[in-house]
């Protein structure tokens, strides 16, 4: 496997790239995947109209901040002029790459006339990149579906005019809109848009293990390949997967230790980001698929009723203490002090 991915004037470290995920790919989520290897991690995806305007919680979704190689933001919006303000905000902010949603299937999204609902309106998402590509130097990037439906796929006629337009790479998930997250990714039909155009390609959906990634390279022949889903709970998998890649080897799961030191850190990192209670609320559904994740306890009832108990815990040292005894039998750990940890966060301005 080649290692790298050149997107414009970028080089990509790797070939396993984590996709943009709301509420998940958040600046601690971001920070943690990058400090486990992964070579790319795009934020959640950004309303660009809400952006220009400064609504708090869209402008902490575009955070940026130390600790990664590599800043991808990536706009929502059907508004060609706002789409292109949000473009300048990004790459004044510091991103490297700016990535455009024609793929969100929500119906809060599509029905807003954005994300996988521009696949039926082509004309309006070239507007949307050409206007994009031409108020800002960095590369653009365009993650779509294969189509609305399956009769109107229509994803390789939409890269040829992306590419036309300036953009610098395509990621398809191997489904419709109408699927949502259903069925089976269809990687064979990705491969029609590799063919279709001269920029990197990205293959995305149903890809977990080391086999699935093999398989939907060879049969979209693309370029790189993205995670979503399977990443829920193992923010490691990116950078296990490009290893498994590159040496042929089976991917590598952390061990208790390893697992507990990754949990905590994404806890504290929540806490300072948003502040308590609010850090930690936002934290529970990572630990939800954590516990759910790791193979302890064996009997996965005792790990349903465990991630019950953990996830009702008022505090982040209740939740330290008993994760720690949950996998290792310890309940002692250090202090938790989110005050005097350092702050090496900032938001988009």
């Amino acid at each position: 496997m080649t290692i790298g991915l050149q997107i414009g004037d970028v080089r990509i470290a790797g070939r396993v790239l984590m996709a943009p995920m709301t509420g998940i790919t958040d600046l601690p989520f971001r920070v943690l995947a990058s400090r486990l290897g992964a070579a790319y991690v795009a934020t959640e995806m950004v309303a660009s109209a809400e952006l220009a305007r400064g609504r708090p919680d869209v402008v902490r979704r575009a955070a940026v901040g130390g600790g990664l190689p590599l800043t991808v933001i990536q706009l929502v919006g059907g508004d060609p002029v706002a789409m292109a303000d949000g473009a300048r905000m990004a790459e004044a902010a510091g991103a490297d790459i700016i990535d455009l949603n024609f793929g969100c299937p929500a119906k809060e999204v599509t029905g807003a006339a954005c994300g996988s609902a521009l696949m039926r309106t082509p004309d309006v998402a070239c507007s949307i990149m050409e206007a994009v590509v031409k108020a800002v130097s960095r590369p653009v990037s365009v993650k779509m579906r294969l189509g609305w439906d399956e009769t109107s796929h229509n994803a390789a006629d939409l890269a040829r005019r992306a590419e036309d337009l300036g953009v610098a790479a395509v990621t398809v998930h191997g489904r419709t809109r109408k699927q949502f997250y259903t069925g089976v990714a269809d990687w064979d039909a990705v491969a029609e848009v590799k063919q279709a155009v001269a920029i990197p390609v990205i293959v995305n959906g149903d890809i977990i293990t080391a086999e699935q990634a093999r398989e939907a390279l060879a049969r979209s022949g693309a370029d790189a390949l993205m995670l979503g889903r399977g990443v829920y709970g193992r923010p490691w998998l990116a950078a296990h997967l490009e290893r498994a890649l590159i040496d042929g080897t089976r991917l590598e799961e952390p061990d208790r230790e390893e697992r507990l030191a990754i949990v905590i850190e994404h806890l504290r990192a929540s806490a300072v980001f948003y502040g308590l209670p609010l850090g930690l609320k936002m934290f529970r559904k990572h630990l939800g698929w954590y516990i759910e994740q790791a193979p302890w306890p064996a009997d996965p009832a005792e790990r349903r009723a465990a991630k019950a108990r953990l996830c009702r815990l008022d505090t982040p040292e209740e939740v330290e203490a008993a994760l720690t005894d949950l996998w290792c039998g310890v309940t002692h750990l250090g202090n938790f002090d989110v005050e005097n940890r350092p702050q090496v966060f900032k938001a988009v301005a």
